[in-house]
Formats: C-alpha cells, structure tokens, sequence
C-alpha cells in the first residue's frame, strides 16, 4: 500500500470539502477536474479507504473523507504559519493575501494591492470578486481571510473595521431630462426607469434603503449583473442608475454620464475589511488589514484627485443648465 501523501492531495481533499465538490474545486486550484480526481484517488490509495460516494446526481464526502477533510485543513493551516513564521525570521513578510471584495471594489482594490505588495516579494496574492452575498459567504467558510465591502452582514458575527469613504451617486447621460430640473428629489426618480444591480448586491441594498427611509417604492427597471452594463445603459439614455463612483471615473471623464441634481448627491457611506471573530489570521492578512486602515483613505484619496476636478465641473455645468431652464410650474 501506498503510504506517499503529497499537499496536492490535501489541496484537492480540502478544496472538495469546502466547496463541495470536484469542478469547484478544479476552478479554485487551477487543474483539470481528472487531475483533481486523480489526486484524490492517490490519497484513497494511500489511506486506504474510499473519500468520495455517490449522492443523487452529485458526490458527497464519505465519513472517511470528512475525517481526513478535517485533518488536511488542520495540516494546511500549520504549514502556512510554518512558512510565515520562518519568514518573519528573516524579517520578511510571505504567504497568500486571501481575500474577498465586493464587485465595485474591484475599482479601487488593485493599486492597494500594488502598493501593499511593492516591498514585499514573497506575498502572493489571491483575489475573489463577487457580489455582497457571495463574499460574504466565502469569509464564512473560511475561503477567504479579509473581506472588502460596503455595509457588515448581520445573519455572520464578523470583526467590520471600516477604513475608508465610498461615495456613491445617482447618474443618468448628460442630456437627461432629469439633468436640468431644479429642486429634483426621489421622488422624481419614482417614475424613471431605474438600472439596478442584482440582488445580493451592496449597490442594490443601499438604493433599496435609500428609497425605503424616504417613505417610497423603488422605481425598478432592468435588473443587470455588472456595474459596466449599467453604465452602458445610462449613457445610451436608457435609464438612470445608483452607483459607486468608484465604477464610473472613467466614464465621466469621458462625458458620458453625470451626477443626477439631487440634493446630497453622491452621499457617503464606509468601506469595511471584514474578518472573522475568533479566527487566527495569518500575518500577511493582518498587516494587510492595518495597511487599509492607516492607508486606505489616503490612496483612495489619490484615485479620486483627478475626479474632483471633474465632480466641481460637472456640478457648475448643471447650475447654469438649472438657471438656463424654467423651474417646472414656470414653463408655458
């Protein structure tokens, strides 16, 4: 009998065990599926008892495969704080960064991770983006170390430390009709088609708060799955939309969408990195962690100069549009 374990056999009994079945784990791996069953038919040699049974259409982990689940997590968690341990004995900073954000955070995420990176060689970085409900999911199956998002769940005890301002807005093309009303409010906004994200997103939840704490219904119009089809959709005319500006810099550099003239608009809300309570983190989550809060602001702060800019032209183009036309009960 075979007695040869290898860690491409506990990955791949882990990965099965936490994401509940061979093609997802192939995915987060990054092999073939039969290289993944391969792996794990290797460990059943090397055990000698059978990991995987059939369950309906799918597999299921048998009490054998549970165990030995259990045990190559344990196993892998060890050898990660092996190695970030010996590298903090060299004074150096390695492991994985596993984290989780949200699709909007997407925008401002990659020059953090640039910049948190620039000094450090040996971290590798492994990121997930989704929306609210699947990052939130991933953090509680301890897929993910950090997760970056735009309002703490409340069905998971989590640790929210929020790091940074997300402003968000209601946008439509330049040549809206809503663009050059005076004194424009929600409830203007009640009888437009409304773009929305899907459910389960952050975007969606604040849009939905929003209306719900104003005492209206929400204006639903297409529902769609990315923040790029939305804004196509608004520039085209089609609608107007609720969006981080984080997603639109580009866009109204180019002049093709603008601030809708609501009063407070954008608003502010927090960024967030979330952790798990009671879950050791490895170093390099929690240095990530303490660099996004002593930092983040001011790198965010850097990404929006240049939208400053924009923002003071864009609110001084719609003064003139609002003194150029009629208030409504004027006309005619």
């Amino acid at each position: 009998m075979n007695r040869t374990t290898t860690f491409r056999q506990l990955n791949a009994i882990d990965a099965i065990a936490r994401l509940g079945g061979v093609s997802r784990a192939a995915e987060e791996l990054h092999i073939t599926q039969p290289t993944v069953s391969l792996q794990l038919k290797l460990l059943e040699e090397a055990i000698g008892a059978p990991l995987l049974q059939r369950a309906g259409r799918g597999t299921q982990l048998t009490p054998a495969g549970e165990v030995m689940a259990g045990y190559a997590g344990q196993i892998l968690r060890l050898w990660r704080e092996a190695t970030e341990e010996v590298a903090a004995l060299k004074g150096n900073l390695a492991g994985t960064l596993r984290v989780g954000a949200i699709t909007t955070a997407e925008y401002l995420l990659p020059s953090m991770l640039v910049a948190f990176t620039a000094d450090q060689p040996d971290v590798k970085i492994k990121l997930h983006v989704g929306n609210r409900e699947e990052i939130v999911r991933m953090l509680a199956m301890h897929e993910i170390d950090l997760a970056i998002i735009g309002r703490p769940p409340t069905d998971i005890r989590t640790q929210a430390t929020p790091f940074a301002k997300h402003p968000m807005a209601f946008i439509a093309a330049p040549d809206h009709p809503l663009m050059a009303r005076r004194n424009l409010t929600l409830q203007d906004l009640v009888e437009e088609n409304l773009l929305v994200r899907e459910r389960g997103s952050g975007t969606r939840n604040t849009v939905e708060r929003l209306f719900r704490e104003a005492g209206l219904r929400l204006p639903l119009g297409s529902e769609l799955s990315s923040n790029a089809a939305i804004k196509r959709m608004v520039s085209a005319g089609l609608g107007v939309a609720f969006l981080s500006l984080h997603a639109c810099t580009l866009e109204f550099q180019a002049g093709l969408i603008g601030l809708l003239p609501l009063q407070g608009n954008p608003i502010e809300r927090d960024w967030y990195v979330l952790n798990l309570p009671g879950v050791r983190l490895p170093r390099v989550a929690v240095a990530f962690r303490g660099y996004l809060v002593e930092q983040g602001q001011a790198e965010i702060n850097r990404q929006l100069e240049s939208f400053d800019v924009i923002l003071r032209r864009l609110h001084a183009r719609a003064r003139r549009q609002r003194k150029a036309t009629p208030a409504q009960g004027e006309r005619g």
